[in-house]
């Protein structure tokens, strides 16, 4: 089969998206198919694949700042997916993450150039990617997800922040961008010093998006779930040695243990998974995801996000999840291509 990895891009999420890449193209390649790899920022005049994989910091250490991302043009993108580089693919493997890859852009570009690509369409992507509609959608599917309220950049001082904080959601408060993933631009501003962390944590977020989520934290412990097929894995915890489950705890090995399955009971087991089927469906996805919990002390799982384009690191969540049902990762990239091509 002749596949196109799509990787890199130009999103925050870049590094990962080339730590992924870097390793779809390798199995696909070692499963005997014809693989090019493609980053779409470099427009129809690509590099070898050395370069590709090369132009990025080391993984887990930073993730780009705003200013650096604007080297990349968005013209370059246009100009990549419309050159005849896509001539003879069978299937694009989208290996991107984050803005222009995850939020429905790129979807578009490949659908109007007759590519058959890999993962959840046009619409569903957008919507997953912006975090106030899917929670509008959790709330009107009866999925239960911590409070939030939406912060526009200019709109509101900081001090009028801090008291719709107090009487909406309440502190810790997570501040994150509202089209941003692997944790870029997240702050959890603590209470009794939210004075000295909440000014900072707005401006991380802003930097990166000029629409912004305040949300209620959560205490207890992070869980996620992969949907493939329509069918539920098993339920990953995530335990970061220190702090919270942010891009280095992500990224950095040895940083986070994963337990699969999560030792949880059978029924709350199946009923987070049947939370993960609700939530992806609820959203019009297609092929897999992966939907992200925070479970409390009382038992109550609450969704934070569906990932319609998960990582496909070494120490990405769903082929772990995908392990525990026997599934390795070359037939792991085969079942996402089959069910691509089918939907």
């Amino acid at each position: 089969m002749n596949i196109i990895v799509l990787t890199g891009g130009n999103s925050a999420e870049r590094n990962v998206a080339l730590a992924s890449g870097r390793s779809v193209a390798k199995a696909l390649r070692d499963a005997g198919n014809s693989v090019k790899v493609i980053d779409p920022i470099y427009g129809a005049a690509q590099p070898d694949e050395d370069k590709i994989f090369s132009d990025k910091p080391a993984i887990g250490k930073e993730f780009p700042t705003a200013e650096e991302l604007h080297r990349y043009s968005s013209r370059k993108v246009m100009e990549c997916i419309n050159s005849d580089l896509f001539d003879n693919a069978d299937i694009v493997f989208l290996a991107l993450h984050g803005k222009f890859g995850e939020d429905g852009r790129i979807q578009s570009l490949l659908e109007m150039r007759g590519v058959e690509y890999t993962g959840s369409g046009v619409t569903s992507s957008a919507m997953a990617m912006d975090k106030n509609i899917s929670k509008i959608m959790f709330n009107h599917y009866a999925i239960p997800t911590p409070k939030w309220f939406m912060l526009k950049k200019g709109d509101m001082a900081e001090q009028q922040v801090d008291e719709n904080i107090k009487l909406q959601v309440g502190y810790p408060a997570v501040i994150k961008p509202n089209d941003e993933g692997s944790t870029v631009g997240l702050s959890i501003v603590q209470p009794d010093v939210e004075d000295v962390q909440l000014g900072k944590a707005l401006s991380d977020a802003f930097e990166y998006s000029d629409n912004i989520m305040a949300e209620e934290y959560i205490e207890g412990r992070e869980l996620t779930v992969a949907v493939i097929g329509g069918e539920a894995l098993p339920v990953v915890e995530i335990k970061p040695k220190s702090g919270f489950y942010d891009y280095v705890h992500k990224y950095t090995k040895g940083f986070t243990e994963y337990f699969c399955p999560a030792d949880l009971p059978d029924k709350l087991a199946e009923h987070i998974q049947k939370q993960a089927i609700t939530a992806h469906n609820a959203l019009g996805c297609e092929v897999y995801s992966r939907v992200d919990f925070r479970l409390n002390s009382k038992g109550e799982a609450f969704c934070l996000e569906v990932n319609t384009l998960p990582g496909m690191t070494e120490l990405s969540l769903v082929p772990k999840a995908a392990s525990a049902v026997g599934m390795d990762f070359t037939g792991l990239l085969n079942r996402i291509i089959e069910l691509s091509l089918n939907k």
